[in-house]
């Protein structure tokens, strides 16, 4: 490594270490509308891009819009009659807080995910034959691989009648909203409380997150107030702690809850969208569309999409929430990432966030076939290599030279309680040795 590309390592260790031992987590309140709020020319972002941001949000028929950092507020924008008070609906950003409060069903002992669906609907919740209904389990329902058909007239629909076999569950990815609504009456049927009670009893004491489900249609659709739906983001983002309240304690849950939850999609979790994956899925297609759901944003970001263009952003590597409210964007109604990114062109520019991956720094992977992705990464690395299996030889070090512990899950490497920094791999394969290094935030 010539000195220059080590000044700038070193460098950016400083920065990483820095920041992870300096940053914390502001949390407003539970009672109240108390927020701390920090200026934008504070964070030295970009002020002459906030008005072009502001412009683009209007234009595309925007709400409400809020960037947080470490927990505080740093954009806070209303548009036309809507305030800070008013109440919008999540669409299917909702599912993401649905899946939160399954993995607390599950870890009061009230659910398993590998129980099937029938235990708590009966048998006949579908047109399915007994045996291929009984195939359908919660994490099927939790990961859109049902392998119920999403090709009915009413994708929506619950009524057994919609409810047809395409494909043994776990074998196709389908954005399919009928399957996963019924997990509200699965909720039901194991707790014995309505989503609504659920979130009064186990969510609002502990977060202030308020809002509530309402019927609409076949669906159960989530409505709250834009800081409501920040306040979930800044829950996610400490890993569902609310300061050292920890809200969800099942930490194996929430991983997999945020990380890629099946190799159909490799970009959706438990009704999360992940991106800085290699390949992405999109509803109604059937289509394996290669690269980064939102290329123009950071890797590590998770996000909660909705119909209209509700949109809650969390990304770990910044400390960063956004949340967008409104009206459909253009033409479309379905989920919008395109909308996303969009956004997020205009948004690295006004805090200065450049996307260039930390690879290309490193020259990864063009040489050697290897590729480490997310890079930075937060919890977890994957490996993309050819002819990786379990004979592989996987081996991580630290820039100091010591051997990092590997727990390898598939192509996964576990980092929880690793600090950060930047690490090497080293693959032994067939007589060949190739090596690459990623950031961990």
């Amino acid at each position: 490594c010539n000195p220059d590309k080590m000044k700038r390592i070193l460098t950016l260790l400083i920065i990483l270490f820095t920041y992870t031992n300096s940053q914390t987590l502001y949390f407003p309140p539970v009672t109240g509308s108390e927020w701390e709020s920090v200026t934008p020319a504070s964070l030295g972002w970009n002020l002459a891009k906030i008005d072009s941001l502001y412009s683009f949000l209007d234009a595309s028929n925007t709400k409400a819009f809020l960037v947080l950092k470490d927990g505080k507020i740093v954009l806070e924008k209303y548009f036309d009659t809507f305030t800070r008070d008013s109440v919008w609906y999540w669409a299917s950003a909702g599912k993401s807080l649905t899946a939160f409060l399954v993995g607390i069903a599950k870890q009061e002992g009230k659910l398993r995910l590998d129980d099937t669906t029938s235990k708590y609907l009966g048998t006949g919740w579908t047109s399915l034959t007994p045996a291929q209904e009984a195939q359908i389990k919660i994490i099927n329902q939790l990961t859109m691989t049902s392998g119920l058909d999403d090709g009915v007239p009413d994708h929506y629909c619950t009524l057994p009648s919609c409810l047809i076999y395409k494909a043994p569950p776990g074998t196709r990815w389908a954005y399919h909203n009928g399957p996963y609504t019924l997990l509200d009456r699965v909720m039901q049927s194991a707790t014995g409380l309505t989503m609504n009670q659920f979130v009064a009893q186990k969510l609002r004491p502990f977060t202030g997150i308020g809002g509530i489900f309402w019927p609409s249609g076949y669906n159960n659709v989530f409505f709250s107030t834009p800081r409501n739906m920040a306040r979930y983001g800044l829950l996610i983002l400490n890993k569902g702690k609310w300061v050292q309240t920890p809200v969800m304690t099942d930490t194996t849950y929430f991983r997999e809850m945020t990380t890629t939850s099946n190799q159909l999609n490799k970009s959706y979790g438990y009704l999360w969208w992940l991106n800085g994956k290699e390949t992405y899925m999109l509803p109604q297609t059937q289509f394996v569309f290669p690269g980064m759901l939102a290329p123009d944003a950071p890797p590590s970001m998770i996000s909660a999409l909705g119909k209209d263009g509700q949109i809650l952003n969390v990304v770990p590597e910044l400390n960063l929430i956004t949340v967008r409210m409104g009206d459909a964007p253009g033409t479309s109604s379905d989920v919008t990432p395109l909308y996303n990114n969009d956004t997020w062109k205009i948004l690295r520019e006004v805090i200065n966030w450049s996307p260039t991956s930390v690879e290309d720094e490193f020259e990864a992977p063009k040489a050697t076939g290897l590729r480490l992705h997310p890079n930075p990464a937060v919890d977890m690395v994957v490996l993309s290599f050819p002819g990786l299996n379990s004979d592989t030889g996987v081996e991580v070090f630290s820039v100091l030279g010591e051997r990092m512990p590997v727990t390898l899950s598939g192509n996964t490497i576990d980092l929880s309680g690793w600090p950060a920094g930047v690490y090497q791999v080293v693959i032994r394969s067939g007589g060949r040795v190739v090596s690459g290094k990623f950031v961990k935030y």
